[in-house]
């Protein structure tokens, strides 16, 4: 969900990194300026993969418990992650401090167990295509919290947060979206707002300095806190690896590798080598994406009222990146 914190400001992404949008020189760029071609390869990679670690999600619980699979997700890709920090940058670049550590814990846990963790509950009953949809509205939960913080967001992101709940209401109006329990549509939207807070604090608290070492932090914190969940719901009870399906370790081996660690290194390259505007479109592509995989590879329905309420979500969010863009 992710896997995947900013638009502009938030989310990474699946590697649940925190909002780490500082526009860099990239942004201040001619509007003439030529875009390179390793830009366009770094923003396909996050457009496609963040766009298919819905899919990936909903093969891994077809066989594994969502809790428990998404805390083994995180553990391993957060200290892979830390591994490679420090062998590349040194292990002083994994050094915080006690606020900047606890800091980075709070936002793993808000965006990885709440928001990714609560995704992956809720794709043991519904559509990858249509959690992508019901995601996309987290835009307009992170509008509406920089309103509630004495921030003044444009007259077009206003419109946008209209258009997106607008959207959100057909998504979610019992009968319209098919055979979906309204209990694991709900889930989901929970998790857009977990997700929306915790993208929303990274910029507000003390947050460890180099970015890769805190989406580490991140991972790993958000991972313990997937495991204590699954404990608590007994998820070990009656698992059996051996009943894992081939598919399933795939599709988790894929999360791992290219959810949490390749697009997550290609959205951090982004940020520092792409305007942000352009970066930020990932937000309106990736449910797309979402849709489009999830009814070829597992024939998910695209019934009339997902394809209209996710046109209109959509909508809503390059509205408001479009607004906080020229701002």
């Amino acid at each position: 969900m992710v896997t995947n914190s900013s638009t502009p400001e938030a989310r990474p992404c699946e590697a649940g990194t925190p909002g780490t949008s500082a526009p860099g020189a990239a942004e201040t760029a001619a509007p003439g300026r030529r875009i390179p071609g390793a830009v366009w390869g770094a923003l396909a990679i996050v457009y496609v993969v963040w766009g298919s670690t819905y899919l990936g999600i909903r093969i891994v619980v077809e066989t594994m418990p969502p809790f428990l699979s998404a805390a083994g997700r995180f553990v391993v890709a957060g200290l892979i992650l830390a591994t490679l920090v420090a062998w590349r940058q040194g292990v002083s670049a994994l050094k915080v401090t006690r606020a900047q550590l606890a800091s980075a814990a709070t936002v793993g846990v808000l965006l990885l167990l709440g928001g990714n963790g609560l995704v992956v509950l809720a794709e043991t009953t519904v559509p990858s295509g249509l959690t992508a949809l019901l995601i996309a509205v987290v835009p307009a939960w992170v509008v509406l919290l920089r309103r509630a913080f004495g921030e003044r967001p444009g007259l077009g992101a206003y419109l946008g947060v209209a258009l997106g709940l607008a959207g959100l209401a057909v998504l979610t109006l019992p009968g319209l979206s098919g055979e979906v329990r309204i209990t694991g549509v709900l889930t989901v939207i929970a998790a857009t707002t977990m997700w929306s807070v915790g993208s929303f604090s990274s910029s507000r608290i003390p947050m460890p300095a180099n970015p890769f070492a805190a989406s580490a932090y991140e991972m790993v914190a958000g991972g313990i806190g997937c495991l204590l969940v699954a404990l608590g719901r007994g998820e070990q009870h009656g698992f059996d690896l051996a009943d894992v399906s081939a598919r399933s370790w795939t599709a988790l081996a894929y999360l791992v590798v290219f959810g949490s660690l390749i697009a997550f290194t290609a959205y951090a390259w982004l940020l520092h080598s792409a305007p942000l505007s352009l970066v930020a479109t990932y937000a309106y592509v990736n449910p797309v994406v979402a849709v489009l995989l999830g009814a070829m590879v597992l024939n998910e329905e695209l019934s009339w009222p997902i394809a209209v309420g996710g046109t209109v979500v959509v909508a809503g969010v390059c509205l408001i990146v479009s607004t906080e863009r020229r701002r």
